[in-house]
């Protein structure tokens, strides 16, 4: 995303490589933590690093990560003004706090009876959403871009991560180990507050309703007959199709903006085409 704003502003690629991998290298060393405190045990579908080699040394390498990432982004001094570059790393800096803040509440929520439709869209505002965001805005300023323009590309991110994480979200429940490379259903049997499920407690009572709101209050992992269970009552109650239509609704911003490359570009890693 760094890399295809920057070309669709005009600017030469090389002038946003460096910005590119710092972004490629933060947001990796984000998954390694990630998986860490979700005891994530699968990524990509390959063993994650902590149950590889064990939490210590997940641990230093997601902080070395962490480094490596603002370092190779003051490399982008070498095309780019000292001052835009140290505006640059100030972005990601906040980024990386609001990330944090994310991370905060994801957490929060698995010991939590219930949440809201604010609170999860909150919570993934401030995780993909914002990395996305900020992937834009570093990439327009790449391309030497005014601060409107770097404000609009940020918005752009900030959507299409809405609508990312819905789908993943959805993608996390229906799809198979070779789709996602993570477990099927994983989320559910930890509890996670998706918003298949954050939408389905919120909806009007019924049987299905019901049998979602009881397994997660129970306040536990949940084993695999009752995730079976969960999944059949998101299926009657039309959760994956909420789903769908939450994250157009994000998507509306794509559809209307005048780089109409870049949308298609952006709509395409979705699965999706623009409407004409």
């Amino acid at each position: 995303m760094v890399m295809r704003v920057a070309a669709a502003e005009g600017a030469p690629l090389e002038h946003a490589l460096d910005v590119a991998v710092a972004v490629e290298i933060f947001h990796n060393y984000s998954l390694v933590h990630d998986d860490i405190e979700d005891r994530d045990e699968l990524r990509h579908g390959r063993p994650t690093l902590w149950s590889a080699y064990g939490i210590s040394r997940a641990i230093d390498a997601g902080d070395a990560m962490c480094a490596l990432s603002f370092l190779s982004l003051e490399q982008a001094s070498e095309y780019l003004d000292a001052l835009r570059v140290l505006r640059m790393l100030a972005l990601l800096h906040e980024a990386h706090a609001v990330m944090c803040e994310g991370q905060s509440l994801d957490l929060s929520f698995e010991s939590q009876p219930s949440v809201s439709l604010e609170d999860y869209y909150r919570m993934i505002e401030c995780k993909t959403a914002q990395l996305f965001d900020a992937s834009c805005r570093l990439g327009a300023h790449a391309a030497g871009c005014a601060e409107p323009a770097v404000a609009g590309y940020g918005a752009l991110g900030r959507a299409y991560g809405m609508a990312f994480q819905i789908r993943d979200d959805v993608a996390g429940i229906w799809s198979s180990v070779d789709e996602t490379g993570k477990t099927v259903a994983g989320d559910i049997e930890r509890r996670k507050w998706t918003f298949p499920v954050v939408w389905a407690i919120a909806q009007p009572a019924s049987a299905a309703r019901g049998a979602i709101a009881d397994a997660y209050a129970s306040g536990g992992a949940l084993d695999r007959p009752t995730v079976n269970r969960i999944v059949d009552a998101l299926d009657a109650i039309g959760a994956r199709r909420a789903a769908a239509e939450a994250a157009a609704e994000h998507l509306a911003v794509l559809e209307n903006h005048p780089n109409l490359e870049l949308r298609d570009y952006l709509l395409s890693t979705l699965g999706l085409t623009a409407a004409r």
